[in-house]
């Protein structure tokens, strides 16, 4: 009976507004956009007050993957430890059958442990894409060969050659590129024989420009992208202290609607022109830019990427360039900024038994695996699950803020 009145008084209710809609359509509409701005309020303060403010729009666990899988996988991030203590960035990308080289660091004896390593993955000897961010050693060291080695550019065919279209002003000076003792002139020989071989070289301005036969973005395949970003100091010299660090190429990755970014070590003022000159998307992946250090990776950009992974290639808490704790990479300072999008952060190397001397050349240390090689892969569909990212790491998945070297040397002040 309860249920019959209800219905009925319903009923009565539906008729009565139905009258009231053909009586006063103004007024019913004028209630009707009302309550439908009430409710889109409602649901926008709960999202902000509410879901929001517990996390949930933070990233959560990223799922672990397997070594075995990334062969076959469509398309694969390898983030590469070195061989040795230095710090230095070398990271291989695999769309289907193209691969893109990003560096060889740290020093030219890398070049023993990352040629080995891309072998696996390279099967043909060629490298489509090579990619180098600008002319420090720990980003070139390991492309030119030596007497006793031989370097990225002599073991393989390298297709095309981006790299940086400034350097130094000290590097101008010396005349460096043309100078057999230093590494930027070695690495600009190594160049010259490769394109001498038959690979085609341009600088990241070209690209932008899509001048001489560059472009801006390439395809790798089927639904991978590479796009070349713009910042100032593709055409503008930065005097600071830091100069070389701001010259990087700076390159962004899409499969589909995923999108991954990586600045070499670019630093604030260049990470502030890079927000400014291009529509930068949220990222599910993205490489810490200068191997996280306090002098990158800021709010401008952070606020605009709002990555949901990120990894970090350096050699955690090693004195290589500092004997101040607080400032060896990854820093605090890193930290709390990217903290606030993502706990998912993963190091590649650690260092141990550290002494400290009275500079950090006099200093010693040795190294271990932290995470070890990083790869984030897009597996491919398995039995009733779809397509998905995932995580391989060499050493271990240890997030960062989970490690015995994180809760002796920093604090978590981010997300959970």
């Amino acid at each position: 009976m309860a249920n019959k009145k209800n219905n009925q008084t319903a009923k009565k209710a539906a008729r009565a507004a139905e009258k009231a809609a053909k009586k006063n359509p103004k007024v019913f509409l004028a209630i009707v956009a009302i309550l439908l701005v009430a409710v889109i309020v409602a649901s926008l303060l709960w999202y902000f007050l509410v879901y929001k403010k517990k996390g949930n729009d933070t990233p959560g666990n990223v799922l672990d993957g397997a070594e075995a899988d990334i062969v076959t996988a469509d398309f694969s991030i390898h983030f590469l430890e070195l061989g040795h203590k230095e710090t230095g960035d070398c990271t291989l990308i695999k769309a289907g059958d193209t691969e893109v080289l990003i560096d060889a660091g740290a020093t030219n004896a890398s070049a023993e442990t990352i040629i080995p390593y891309i072998s696996k993955y390279c099967t043909d000897g060629k490298l489509e894409y090579v990619i180098a961010t600008h002319a420090h050693e720990d980003h070139i060291g390991a492309f030119y060969s030596t007497n006793s080695r031989k370097g990225v550019f002599e073991s393989f065919e390298c297709k095309t050659i981006i790299d940086f279209p400034l350097v130094s002003k000290d590097k101008q000076d010396k005349d460096s590129a043309n100078n057999p003792n230093t590494v930027y002139g070695k690495y600009c020989a190594a160049r010259t024989a490769e394109v001498n071989a038959g690979a085609v070289h341009y600088d990241a301005l070209q690209c932008w420009n899509e001048t001489d036969g560059a472009k801006k973005t390439y395809a790798l395949s089927e639904s991978v992208s590479m796009s070349i970003l713009y910042h100032k100091y593709y055409e503008e010299q930065d005097s600071s202290k830091t100069a070389e660090n701001n010259y990087s190429v700076c390159v962004l990755l899409s499969n589909g609607e995923d999108h991954f970014l990586f600045t070499g070590d670019l630093e604030e003022e260049g990470e502030s022109s890079l927000v400014d000159h291009n529509d930068l998307p949220r990222c599910k992946l993205y490489k810490a830019g200068h191997h996280g250090s306090k002098t990158s990776s800021h709010d401008k950009l952070l606020s605009q990427i709002r990555p949901e992974v990120v990894c970090v290639c350096c050699c955690a808490g090693s004195p290589q360039y500092t004997l101040d704790n607080n400032n060896t990479f990854p820093t605090q300072d890193f930290i709390d900024r990217v903290g606030k999008y993502t706990k998912n952060i993963y190091v590649t190397t650690l260092a141990t038994n550290i002494v400290l001397g009275a500079s950090s050349t006099k200093s010693s240390w040795d190294y271990t695996s932290m995470n070890g090689n990083i790869v984030y892969y897009f597996g491919k569909k398995e039995e009733e699950v779809e397509k998905s990212y995932k995580l391989y790491c060499s050493e271990n998945t240890t997030i960062l803020k989970d490690t015995d070297w994180f809760k002796a040397n920093r604090k978590w002040n981010g997300v959970e």
